[in-house]
């Protein structure tokens, strides 16, 4: 039965993802992990057109397919390395978000700015232009995601991670959404981040631990994410 339920949060963060644009046809692939079995899209299906047949089970150590018969998404080692590099991820999400796509190309540290990165998400850190599907974007992924929850990608998009699928989904509109605010701050002249101390007061508050609570607690008796 989780099998099934897994597959139908999947198709609906992923029509969410292709409503907001953040993906044009069959691009950006989503993941989640159940057990040792990762359910990921398979390769060149379109968000809004997926049914849960198109999100394929692999193997979370040796990547064969024990669900489903398609081919899955060719960018499989990058969803893999996330999961095996940390154990308290359970969902990824890599989109070709626009905004967040401009702001990685210009390699700049990107550090919270408002509570809601600061509490929800950290730094983000731009990794180089690496080939995608390779092995190599999935080690720079690996990598990163060491101690990060989110990875823009040069020329490429945006990854996020986190203990299920709202908070990854969160995570990605939250840093889109930054990313706009950036580039309208760095229009008008001036962009402000938080300090070291800024951001950890932030953490520190316990409205901000509640909400963080919230994201990563999900009835597993129900369909609904949102």
């Amino acid at each position: 039965m989780k099998n099934i339920r897994i597959k139908k949060q999947l198709v609906k963060i992923g029509r969410k993802i292709a409503d907001k644009e953040l993906v044009v046809g069959p691009g950006g692939n989503i993941s989640a992990r159940v057990g040792n079995i990762v359910y990921m899209k398979a390769s060149g299906i379109c968000f809004e057109e997926a049914k849960a047949s198109d999100y394929i089970g692999v193997d979370l150590k040796t990547g064969k397919i024990v669900d489903g018969s398609k081919k899955p998404t060719c960018e499989i080692a990058m969803h893999l390395g996330c999961y095996l590099e940390r154990k308290d991820i359970t969902a990824v999400i890599h989109t070709h978000a626009p905004i967040a796509t401009a702001v990685g190309m210009q390699d700049i540290p990107f550090r919270p700015f408002s509570p809601d990165l600061a509490a929800l998400v950290g730094n983000v850190p731009t990794i180089k232009y690496v080939v995608p599907g390779g092995k190599e974007l999935a080690e720079e992924i690996r990598r990163v995601i060491k101690k990060h929850n989110a990875a823009l990608m040069c020329n490429h998009g945006l990854l996020t991670v986190g203990a299920n699928l709202r908070e990854a989904y969160y995570r990605t509109l939250l840093i889109e959404g930054a990313c706009k605010t950036f580039v309208a701050a760095k229009s008008l002249g001036k962009m402000k981040f938080f300090t070291k101390k800024e951001a950890e007061q932030i953490n520190n508050l316990e409205a901000e631990s509640y909400r963080k609570t919230l994201l990563t607690l999900l009835d597993e008796t129900s369909d609904e994410l949102l």
